[in-house]
């Protein structure tokens, strides 16, 4: 059918596709000027690494991903902008070249760590064994393993929706 190489070349372009997509959501999120825009960058950006935990044979973590992330947080963050009916939704935020030039370093500087780890860290020769999972597993999985994870899934969407409710509330007042 298709020889080795070719698969290969497939995935490694399937990847960085991914990567494409979760870096322009991200540049969109911190770039664009109206705050619907934003969150469109970021729900983008979500997608993005929701493709890569699926490439990177983590189905359920990319369903949870869209689920929460997308699904939840965005558009709650959307129901909010819409609630609100502010004027400071079609405003950009005032930048400073101060803060834009620490937080310029503060991104090399972490890419910089991140990729000298990613050289210098032993790799695995051999992939992962893949298990049939069952929803069971999963929910064993949740509350025994991931735990921590779990909750703190839930207390980012409470924040989001007690965020969301307090743009609704302060665009009504106005």
């Amino acid at each position: 059918m298709y020889s080795h190489e070719t698969m290969q070349s497939l995935a490694e372009g399937i990847f960085w596709f991914f990567v494409l997509v979760t870096f322009c959501g991200a540049i969109l999120a911190v770039s664009a000027r109206t705050l619907i825009r934003r969150v469109a960058g970021l729900a983008l950006c979500f997608t993005g690494v929701a493709g890569l935990y699926y490439y990177l044979s983590s189905p359920f973590v990319a369903f949870m991903q869209m689920l929460v992330y997308v699904g939840a947080l965005c558009v709650t963050i959307t129901f909010a902008i819409m609630l609100a009916e502010t004027s400071d939704a079609n405003r950009g935020p005032r930048r400073h070249k101060l803060s834009l030039f620490l937080g310029a370093a503060a991104s090399c500087a972490i890419t910089a760590v991140l990729v000298a780890q990613s050289i210098v860290a032993p790799w695995p020769d051999t992939p992962p064994v893949q298990t049939e999972g069952t929803i069971e597993r999963i929910g064993q999985s949740l509350l025994s393993t991931y735990s921590m994870s779990f909750e703190l899934i839930s207390v980012v969407l409470v924040v989001a929706m007690v965020g969301a409710l307090a743009l609704a509330r302060h665009g009504r007042d106005k």
